[in-house]
């Protein structure tokens, strides 16, 4: 049984915030949305559009068909600069613009 492309985005989507150890209100923060209206895509009450996925692509490093692919692709795809490294705290936005946006 195949997954519909929707759930294939958010599950890909999940498994990139995973990967990366990004929360949920850093993405949003990085999108330029809200937490609340990332939730609500994640959770299907909401859908990803186009215009999303290639702003989530683009956000992590991937090609868009590499996130509508799914989970294992849009997590393959990741940079390796851009997985979470255990042990090394995610940087938050915060974080990036007090350190002058390194």
């Amino acid at each position: 049984m195949s997954m519909a492309l929707e759930e294939l985005v958010r599950s890909a989507i999940a498994a990139l915030l995973h990967a990366t150890g990004e929360s949920q209100t850093q993405f949003a923060a990085a999108l330029g949305v809200s937490q609340a209206q990332v939730s609500r895509r994640q959770s299907g009450a909401a859908a990803w559009s186009l215009a999303d996925c290639e702003a989530v692509a683009a956000h992590y490093g991937i090609k868009a068909h590499d996130l509508l692919a799914g989970p294992t692709q849009a997590a393959e795809a990741l940079p390796t600069e851009r997985r979470r490294v255990p042990g090394r705290p995610v940087p938050s936005a915060r974080s990036a613009a007090l350190d002058g946006g390194a």
